[in-house]
């Protein structure tokens, strides 16, 4: 573990123990960012397909809503926008590692579902400048900083999109990549939205789904917030994808590669 890492509040995802001199205002804040997301959430779990989702209490840190065996995660909100752009991120993911993996073309249209605060959309623009970037979230306040750093970055080739619980809005049959950076396991309705991406996805286009190996309990990630090789290939081969590689040269996180299944 980093020593950034010790110093850092222990936010929805990370397992640290609390600084006894963490300010009172970031604890409320990063509160309110866990609440303001649950009962996002919770509001719409009543009508769901009871043959692909069921609910039981479970984890803290979950919404009660299990998928193919896997509790979903609560979602971070915009409130932790900060941890998102933290300086030490380069050094515990290695971004430009994970960027160099998706072998991005100048006329790529690549779209980065759960953008947040535009963190790896703006590493990817300037490489695909003849092509889109699409930054899709579902919480406006992460767009409306996408949009203020485009704006102060003079970048052209970014297109926010607000998508929504069950579809992600991208256009049909546009999109070459699809980027989804520790945001998967927090989807509300896993099944319908890679239905939406398959959508959005040209013939030959792949998905770069990032998550934490749970497989290795060393990384100081909650558990709920990790997802293992094999619980992410049921879930995507149950909406019509397979696994083409997981290129395993991160230093937390899984880089796995699926496109859609041409059987």
């Amino acid at each position: 573990m980093t020593k950034h890492l010790k110093k850092r509040l222990n936010s929805i995802k990370f397992i640290n123990i609390i600084p006894a001199n963490l300010p009172v205002l970031m604890l409320f804040i990063f509160c309110l960012s866990f609440n303001s997301c649950k009962g996002q959430q919770e509001k719409t779990t009543s009508n769901q397909d009871s043959e692909l989702y069921t609910y039981k209490k479970g984890n803290p840190n979950g919404i009660g809503k299990w998928y193919m065996g896997r509790e979903i995660a609560h979602v971070m909100g915009y409130q932790g926008m900060a941890w998102l752009n933290r300086p030490e991120r380069e050094e515990e993911e290695n971004v430009s590692l994970l960027i160099k993996n998706m072998d991005i073309q100048p006329a790529d249209n690549i779209a980065d579902i759960g953008a947040g605060s535009g963190y790896h959309v703006f590493k990817m623009a300037p490489l695909a400048y003849q092509g889109q970037i699409y930054a899709v979230d579902i919480q406006p306040e992460m767009l409306a900083e996408i949009e203020r750093q485009k704006e102060k970055k003079n970048i052209n080739n970014v297109k926010v999109l607000q998508g929504k619980e069950k579809t992600t809005n991208l256009p049909k049959n546009t999109i070459d990549k699809v980027l989804m950076v520790d945001v998967y396991h927090e989807f509300n309705f896993p099944y319908e939205m890679l239905l939406s991406i398959k959508s959005a996805l040209k013939k030959d286009g792949k998905i770069y789904l990032i998550e934490y190996r749970k497989e290795d309990p060393k990384i100081p990630i909650k558990p709920i917030h990790k997802m293992t090789e094999k619980q992410a290939v049921k879930e995507f081969e149950s909406a019509g994808f397979r696994l083409v590689q997981n290129i395993n040269n991160l230093p937390w996180q899984h880089c796995m590669v699926f496109e859609k299944n041409s059987r």
